[in-house]
């Protein structure tokens, strides 16, 4: 997706991933409480029409002030990744004595 004058860059990339957040789009909410994803963002982000898409809220001192979409195929292995050190458990501690 190329920058436009309308993103906003709120965070300097990290060193380490590259990766950085900023202000992409700004959409409206309907009175039913739906909203269009620009297609210009849909296409970056590889939605397509029926995917299930995660909204992952964050909140500070008890109000929402972000929220993010993720799909849901992603959020999955997302959840795997961090569950299975834990599911494995502690790590054998042969030839350690």
């Amino acid at each position: 997706m190329e920058s436009t004058e309308n993103e906003t860059d709120c965070c300097p990339p990290t060193k380490d991933t590259g990766t950085c957040c900023k202000v992409v789009a700004i959409v409206s909410v309907d009175a039913k409480g739906q909203m269009v994803l620009p297609k210009e963002l849909r296409e970056a982000a590889g939605i397509a029409p029926g995917d299930k898409l995660a909204i992952t809220a964050l909140e500070r001192d008890g109000k929402v002030i972000a929220l993010c979409l993720t799909p849901a195929n992603q959020l999955a292995e997302m959840v795997k990744t961090l569950l299975e050190p834990l599911m494995r458990g502690p790590e054998s501690s042969k030839g350690k004595e």
